[in-house]
């Protein structure tokens, strides 16, 4: 449960802002939309699958660039 704590001096629409960002972090609204309906076994690893391709292709792009950060700096 997502739970903040409202400021001496804080106005409801920047306290209301903190909460939708607490809430955004912490996952509960993506994980309520995925838990609404059944997810057949064969459908969570393709979609855990496809996530660990994404996550690395995105690690092997930014050593890419990291690499190159380096070779361009010497």
């Amino acid at each position: 449960m997502s739970q903040v704590v409202m400021r001496e001096g804080e106005g409801f629409d920047s306290l209301l802002r903190r909460f939708n960002k607490r809430v955004q972090m912490d996952g509960i609204l993506s994980e309520a939309r995925r838990r609404s309906h059944f997810e057949k076994p064969s459908v969570q690893r393709k979609r855990k699958a496809a996530a660990k391709r994404r996550k690395s292709a995105r690690t092997t792009r930014n050593t890419r660039m990291m690499s190159n950060q380096v070779n361009q700096r010497h």
